[in-house]
């Protein structure tokens, strides 16, 4: 997993652009630009990652933390 999120570091660096799912909300807050929480096929919030941090309820009601 360590070398998947590296990986995906790089290929950002790079000036990639990539979309990238998971529920691993850590890694994801430090590398993605923009966010989404996606709900029975609707976006139901998007934002980037300040804005997802200080939206503790949202985390802990789509994400469970």
């Amino acid at each position: 997993r360590v070398d998947i999120w590296e990986c995906l570091a790089q290929l950002k660096a790079a000036g990639m652009s990539m979309i990238v799912i998971d529920k691993n909300i850590g890694p994801l807050l430090r590398l993605a630009d923009r966010h989404h929480i996606v709900e029975k096929g609707r976006i139901v919030w998007s934002g980037d990652s300040a804005a997802l941090r200080e939206r503790g309820d949202l985390l802990k009601q789509y994400v469970g933390i």
